[in-house]
């Protein structure tokens, strides 16, 4: 396991570090109940020793950038250096959200260009940049939805969201005040529209959707969908996780979605991963757009402003302007891929059902059908010999790739879902192919090796449960 740079701490050394303010004035300046009595414990090093430390730390890491990462639903595609380029510049890097509009015109037209946009690629009459993450673009999208039968003098209470949903879609909802109502898949792992019509009432404040679903299937449904939900009252909420399956090819416009979130640190390749950052912007039609929160950014001709003028707004969603910097790794995605957009999205559904037709004899395909970005495979094939999905995960970081998502969607029994993005070549494919059939093999004729997997990496077998349960974060 290494060891903690606690333990590799030596107190006899004696610190060089300049004192970065006058201690006095400031101890003085603060009411002492404030003011720490004793030693803090921080290590003691020199300035080399704690480079070399989280730097060989860094390497027991499995980085985007080292090697395939087939996170299922995720979309961890690459992230080209240019956008972090972009995202230093000083313009952009050195500047703070307090400052006048006069003095960051080039911050806020990038925004008000980022705007149209993702207007252009969703069908979206607005877009607010604000959201932070997905989910909280979710919840930024419910609340709109929710102040728009406010304002009709409407109290909707319920949201219907299919049993393959992202968890964060019920949550989202509920966090609004809504009752969360399952609508369940047909075997065939789409939405069931009778079950739907069923739910169908004038109570229904819309259906969070997901298109192409999280078995990596497109609702081909979605226009009866749409009309079904609009003709009760209700609206239509799309969940962008799965956009990079269907950029340029359709958008949730054209399907009849309402209001849409995007992560842009997914789709739109800025870097993301153990909690951020990232960013999820919203938009809506326009009949939505007087409750975006503000600000949202304007050009009057002369000039590019933060308006407020909004009076029906949700109001403020985010500190300042959300994550300004992933914002700008978006934009310069964008702008330098253009129209080759609906490329990287026909390259992700081609690699999708490659893999899925090379692997479909030695592992169970949840749903055979023509899959979207993503497909779902099971261990049906490999529990006759006590093999369950999480040893073949753990055996992949045996092989130096990163494990697919994994029991997920929850109405896949021991479901691995993998998505390969249009960024990996046909030779990673070939060879994650070759790794899988190996893996399969192995479940057959040595299943204790996968039992005891990973065999090679400084942390072997833990109590995932435990830990997920009790984490343990402090030193002591």
């Amino acid at each position: 396991m290494g060891t903690t740079i606690f333990e590799k701490s030596d107190k006899k050394i004696k610190s060089r570090a300049q004192k970065a303010c006058n201690l006095d004035v400031l101890e003085k300046s603060i009411d002492k109940k404030y003011l720490r009595t004793s030693e803090i414990n921080l290590p003691v090093m020199s300035e080399r020793e704690v480079v070399s430390h989280y730097t060989n730390l860094s390497k027991k890491n499995f980085p985007l950038d080292g090697g395939f990462y087939p996170l299922g639903s995720c979309t961890m595609k690459y992230n080209p250096k240019v956008n972090e380029w972009a995202a230093n510049l000083d313009g952009f890097l050195n500047i703070h959200p307090n400052q006048s509009d006069e003095t960051i015109q080039g911050a806020l037209a990038l925004m008000c260009t980022l705007q149209k946009q993702l207007c252009a690629i969703t069908g979206m009459d607005a877009i607010s940049l604000q959201p932070e993450a997905g989910a909280h673009g979710e919840l930024t999208g419910m609340m709109i939805i929710k102040a728009y039968f406010e304002k009709l003098g409407m109290e909707k209470k319920k949201v219907l969201i299919p049993d393959s949903a992202h968890g964060t879609n019920p949550a989202s909802s509920k966090m609004c005040g809504f009752e969360v109502i399952q609508v369940k898949s047909t075997p065939d792992g789409l939405v069931d529209l009778d079950e739907l019509e069923n739910l169908l009432d004038n109570d229904v404040a819309a259906l969070m959707l997901t298109n192409p679903n999280t078995l990596g299937l497109f609702e081909k449904n979605i226009t009866r969908i749409a009309n079904m939900i609009h003709n009760a009252g209700g609206l239509l909420y799309y969940d962008g996780a799965n956009f990079n399956a269907i950029m340029g090819i359709s958008n949730p416009a054209i399907m009849g979605f309402d209001v849409v979130h995007l992560n842009l640190h997914k789709t739109f390749a800025t870097p993301h991963g153990c909690g951020g950052p990232g960013a999820g912007p919203i938009g809506v039609v326009k009949k939505l757009e007087e409750f975006l929160p503000v600000p949202v950014v304007k050009f009057d001709g002369k000039k590019y402003f933060r308006d407020y003028n909004y009076p029906n707004t949700i109001g403020k969603v985010s500190s300042f302007f959300g994550n300004f910097s992933v914002l700008v790794r978006a934009y310069t995605y964008i702008t330098m891929m253009g129209k080759d957009l609906k490329q990287a999205s026909i390259d992700a559904v081609l690699n999708a059902n490659y893999i899925k037709a090379k692997l479909q004899d030695c592992y169970k395909i949840a749903i055979d059908e023509v899959c979207a970005h993503e497909f779902v495979l099971t261990n049906e094939l490999q529990k006759a010999f006590g093999v369950n999905t999480l040893q073949i995960a753990k055996r992949l970081i045996d092989y130096g790739f990163h494990p697919p998502t994994i029991y997920f969607p929850l109405i896949v029994h021991e479901a691995m879902m993998i998505e390969p993005t249009e960024s990996e070549s046909k030779e990673t494919l070939d060879e994650f192919i070759e790794i899988m059939k190996k893996i399969a093999q192995e479940a057959q004729d040595t299943p204790e090796l996968l039992a005891d997997a990973p065999h090679n990496t400084p942390v072997r077998k833990v109590d995932e449960t435990n830990a997920a349960r009790h984490p343990n974060l402090r030193w002591s």
